[in-house]
């Protein structure tokens, strides 16, 4: 089985691409099952005084649902269309995004943490952010966001757990012991909360030129229990499935066999093969 958890598509502002072209490409590579999973709405800062395209407007929301939801009707036997969203958690911002993730009938929710803040870890137009941080108490406020998103009980799968380190920042050597002790923090709030985390491919592309998560946080978490499942975080068409090769290959390496899908909000682990 070959699936892609983790797309977008144009509406979010930063990708390229209509929903339609993503499930046209998953059928032409083969793909078993498609999650659609745009950004959430941005809900803390104002988007018209903000950096432009970080995400779909709130008005979009219904919208992408139903184009999603016609589309898993559409290609029904063709291809598994699954309705998704990656949901930022924001802290501060629980009910709203609560009243999201409980007001339209998804397969999954991805919870990620992009957000310090007002500050977009992840966006390159706001590295300059990192000037002047002490970079292991940046990834101490990163991690406890992490645990406090698994706690919420608002999502199925935890997103690129360690996407703190995608331009490369990374706190000194000499900290490793304890930067390891933040990611088991989170690893074991995900254990308890009893909900997957994703290997996002995107990672090889990307400055820090390693997936996320790292080999070590995967070993830790198959050690836990943790189930998983695979993204290319794709945002065009021709990425979809991008590196998943690789993803795939790295977890039967580890001794993974399962994979997790979901439907309705339920998960649902399937067999594969590296």
């Amino acid at each position: 089985m070959l699936i892609d958890y983790h797309t977008h598509h144009d509406r979010c502002g930063h990708a390229v691409g209509k929903l339609g072209d993503y499930i046209q490409r998953g059928i032409e590579i083969g793909l078993s099952q498609i999650g659609v999973s745009d950004h959430m709405p941005l809900l803390h800062v104002d988007p018209d005084n903000y950096y432009p395209e970080m995400g779909m407007a709130l008005e979009e929301l219904p919208r992408y649902v139903e184009e999603a939801l016609a589309l898993k009707d559409k290609y029904r036997g063709q291809i598994d269309v699954k309705v998704g969203l990656e949901g930022d958690y924001i802290e501060g911002w629980e009910e709203q995004i609560e009243a999201i993730v409980n007001g339209y009938p998804w397969d999954y929710i991805i919870g990620s943490v992009h957000f310090l803040g007002e500050w977009d870890v992840s966006d390159y137009r706001q590295v300059h952010n990192w000037e002047g941080q002490d970079i292991f108490a940046v990834y101490e406020r990163y991690y406890d966001a992490v645990k406090k998103a698994a706690q919420t009980g608002f999502y199925d799968i935890m997103g690129h757990l360690d996407v703190i380190k995608r331009f490369g920042h990374k706190p000194d050597p000499s900290q490793q012991a304890d930067t390891e002790q933040l990611e088991l923090a989170a690893l074991s709030a995900i254990a308890e909360a009893d909900i997957a985390m994703e290997l996002n491919a995107s990672g090889l592309s990307k400055p820090c030129a390693e997936m996320f998560p790292s080999w070590r946080i995967l070993e830790s978490a198959i050690q836990m229990g943790i189930p998983l499942t695979v993204g290319s975080d794709a945002h065009d068409p021709l990425k979809l499935g991008e590196h998943l090769n690789v993803a795939r290959q790295t977890l039967y390496d580890l001794g993974v066999r399962e994979l997790a899908t979901f439907e309705g909000r339920k998960r649902i682990m399937v067999p594969f093969e590296g």
